[in-house]
């Protein structure tokens, strides 16, 4: 879903960059899920590793030096820490992009596409009330989220100069105006 979103709001796509810290334990996965979904749209992914803001202001300068590119974060301690920065030179290069924290969205980014935190904390409540009540952990069964949501920017789109089609907007789960 999040890369045929950002296909669908920015069709001229060539480039997709992964950015987000290789010391982080979920990287490889990360990079791994990319790759596959990137082949998928005839897309090609740089991968983007950064461990701080120097490295990011760097590393998005140089890939903004060619044009059709944008950017995939995923959930990333790193560019959440640096999300202002990686925010502002989003906007500067006019560089599309998906975000795994709907934060980034709300304080100015295009487009997050991920689980809906709400529903999530939700279930987290749920598992601690049952561990409170004498249930021991190892014998709860693993949950995965199953809902996500989608949170559009259209003032951010606007910026970049992108004409988002009114299905990504009605499909939105929020949009920001």
């Amino acid at each position: 879903m999040a890369a045929r979103s950002a296909r669908t709001i920015a069709p001229s796509l060539v480039r997709v960059a992964l950015v987000a810290d290789p010391r982080s334990p979920v990287y490889d996965y990360f990079v791994h899920g990319a790759k596959a979904a990137a082949a998928s749209l005839a897309l090609e992914l740089v991968s983007i590793p950064v461990e701080n803001d120097h490295d990011i202001t760097r590393s998005l300068d140089a890939f903004a030096r060619q044009s059709d590119g944008g950017l995939l974060l995923p959930p990333d301690a790193t560019t959440l820490t640096y999300r202002d920065l990686v925010i502002a030179l989003t906007a500067r290069h006019r560089l599309p992009a998906m975000y795994a924290f709907r934060v980034f969205v709300i304080a100015g980014g295009l487009m997050y596409y991920g689980t809906d935190q709400l529903d999530m904390f939700g279930h987290t409540a749920s598992y601690i009330d049952r561990i409170l009540r004498g249930a021991r952990p190892a014998d709860l069964p693993v949950e995965v989220p199953t809902k996500y949501e989608t949170v559009l920017n259209l003032k951010t789109a606007k910026t970049l100069g992108l004409q988002v089609p009114p299905s990504l907007v009605v499909a939105a789960d929020e949009v920001i105006e």
